[in-house]
């Protein structure tokens, strides 16, 4: 029997219209061997949450380019417990925050917010994908 792949939900938060990173995500995340939604861009917490409850999703990975990261993912973690998605493991990457601002700062406090992970602009999807491999404990030859 083979075994079901896991289901990302990803986007781009807010009103960000950057799109290329999200492609760039959605291929790499499909190609090592993920099942994933991609919402697109300009994407409400409200409809990150809706499709990984329709897609029973195993993360939820979220980017954002425009700086606003940070203010649109506050309370996220507490809607997706309040939606029946306890647990569910949150990822965010790219241009989370305003200013130039140590990542390690950054990171706590988006891990303050309920997130798993923070990812640095320009960080590679390998990374991401490795990360989520660990969180989602998949074996590097399945996802």
């Amino acid at each position: 029997m083979e075994k079901k792949k896991k289901v990302l939900i990803i986007g781009v938060i807010g009103a960000d219209v950057h799109a290329v990173g999200n492609k760039i995500l959605y291929h790499a995340f499909t190609e090592a061997g993920f099942d994933v939604v991609n919402l697109g861009v300009m994407v409400s917490q409200e409809e990150y949450i809706a499709a990984a409850i329709e897609a029973n999703a195993d993360a939820i990975v979220v980017s954002s380019l425009y700086g606003q990261g940070e203010l649109d993912c506050r309370g996220m973690r507490e809607k997706c417990d309040e939606a029946g998605l306890k647990g569910i493991p949150l990822l965010v990457g790219g241009n989370i925050v305003i200013g130039k601002q140590k990542f390690e700062d950054v990171e706590k406090r988006f891990r303050a917010m309920g997130f798993d992970r923070a990812f640095p602009p320009n960080t590679p999807p390998e990374t991401t994908i490795q990360a989520l491999k660990e969180i989602l404990h998949v074996e590097d030859d399945e996802a």
